[in-house]
């Protein structure tokens, strides 16, 4: 990445830096994910968050700068059932002095490429309506826009409208999963 920027892996000593770039997001942010419930974000849980994401293989990055944390971005399974577990949900955070730096196209294309290679075929996200910057970096990444809903979240004192985007990584819809190659009659799954 151009800059001295350095995209790579989390790890527990870039959760400090997270959590201040969320909390911006909390407190200003037209994020759809970033609505605060009230209690305070606890480093502890992001910690647990986090080695579970690397137990399953979720790709988790942060981009670094000059040894310092200016953006994040991971993936989370879409839905808990089985039959879903080739398709995740993105989120991405950059540091509010660091927006439109073109941090976002490095990092987005990034976590594509990671989910890609971790086997994952669709990936999905939900963007505030609101969101400008987000939708056309969204666009620029080959994300199609699936779904309009309208008035599901309500923030600074107005509902919120969100936009549901997907794309398809690697061979997406076009083959079955690796594992379920060779099987019959959609047998289970090893």
């Amino acid at each position: 990445m151009q800059d001295g920027y350095r995209i790579r892996p989390t790890t527990d000593a870039d959760v400090d830096a997270m959590l201040t770039i969320y909390r911006h997001h909390i407190a200003r942010g037209v994020d759809v994910n970033a609505i605060h419930d009230g209690e305070p974000v606890d480093p502890d849980e992001i910690k647990r968050r986090r080695k579970n994401f690397h137990n399953k293989k979720l790709p988790h990055l942060v981009v670094e700068k000059a040894g310092s944390v200016v953006a994040y971005a991971y993936v989370v399974p879409f839905r808990k059932r089985p039959a879903y577990r080739f398709t995740v949900k993105h989120s991405v955070y950059v540091h509010q002095d660091h927006q439109r730096s073109g941090i976002g196209k490095a990092l987005l294309p990034a976590l594509i490429d990671a989910c890609a290679a971790s086997g994952f075929r669709q990936m999905i996200g939900y963007i505030d309506a609101a969101n400008v910057a987000s939708l056309k970096l969204h666009d620029l990444c080959h994300f199609q826009r699936v779904g309009f809903l309208p008035a599901v979240g309500y923030k600074f004192g107005a509902w919120t409208d969100v936009v549901m985007v997907q794309r398809s990584l690697g061979p997406g819809s076009t083959a079955p999963p690796e594992t379920w190659v060779g099987r019959r009659n959609g047998g289970p799954v090893a």
